[in-house]
């Protein structure tokens, strides 16, 4: 029998190549989106579910789960994807906004994640993937909040995957960076402009707009699809690694936190940003 995999998110960018690859590999896949009714392009797979699930409504998801047992008989993987980022100085962000990256970023996932535990409990396999980002790694100006969910969802992730070990569930955390083929930064910029500049922090604004420039002249363009095949592979490779780095652009930074010490990382990224006076 097929496996089944439900993925969270699958309207554009990861999520949408993520449910395309594992339909190529002849996956059972319930593809799950906010607004399942303007989808077209993933309907075209015998294989494939697409489903309404809002990660903000506990009911969607409820249903969403249901409707992929019923169908599928099982969920083996299940792929926390959907999010989205934050951009801007932290003291003009709203509280509300602040709440809403946490409710979609962490409570969601944990949402989505406790709906499926069942199932995976009583099956006593089955992997959860939690797809995290750079941020989750290292943390950028201007992105605080994003970042503070990134290290949650990373947090929770592993501490999780000490309590389903011996169920013979496994934990996965997929942390892509610097892929420019998904909509995720249009929604971040929108999500930037409602906020109300503060003059003061005008400087330090400008300037970290050029580090961000020169950092996206830099990159490889990863495509979402690289990223759905490492998602893949953390799926099925069989083992208990956690972590999986799933584009280039971002090791040099993720090596940088995790491998030099405290006072050179922090030095090296406050010269990066430090205002040219």
């Amino acid at each position: 029998m097929s496996k089944t995999v439900l993925v969270t998110g699958c309207s554009s960018g990861f999520g949408r190549d993520i449910a395309k690859v594992f339909a190529a590999e002849g996956w059972n896949v319930a593809a799950t989106m906010r607004t399942p009714e303007v989808e077209s392009e993933l309907r075209a797979s015998d294989r494939m579910s697409v489903l309404r699930l809002d990660v903000q409504d506990r009911a969607s998801i409820d249903a969403a789960v249901a409707s992929t047992l019923a169908r599928f008989g099982s969920i083996d993987v299940v792929v926390n994807n959907a999010g989205f980022g934050l951009f801007g100085v932290f003291e003009e962000t709203t509280r509300e906004k602040i709440l809403e990256q946490f409710e979609v970023n962490v409570f969601g996932m944990m949402d989505v994640t406790r709906a499926v535990l069942p199932t995976l409990r009583k099956q006593r396999s089955g992997v959860v993937i939690n797809v995290s980002s750079g941020a989750g790694v290292f943390t950028l100006p201007m992105i605080s909040a994003y970042c503070a969910s990134k290290f949650a969802l990373e947090g929770f992730s592993e501490a999780l995957s000490y309590e389903l070990l011996s169920l013979g569930i496994r934990v996965k955390i997929v942390e892509p960076g610097g892929v420019t083929s998904t909509r995720f930064g249009e929604r971040s910029a929108k999500e930037s402009s409602s906020a109300s500049p503060i003059a003061d922090y005008a400087p330090f604004v400008e300037g970290a707009a050029r580090v961000f420039a020169e950092l996206r002249q830099a990159r490889s363009l990863a495509t979402a699809e690289e990223v759905a095949r490492v998602v893949f592979e953390a799926a099925t490779d069989g083992t208990e690694r956690l972590r999986y780095l799933a584009t280039k652009d971002i090791a040099p930074l993720v090596e940088a936190r995790r491998q030099t010490s405290e006072e050179a990382y922090i030095e090296m990224m406050r010269s990066r940003f430090a205002p040219k006076l």
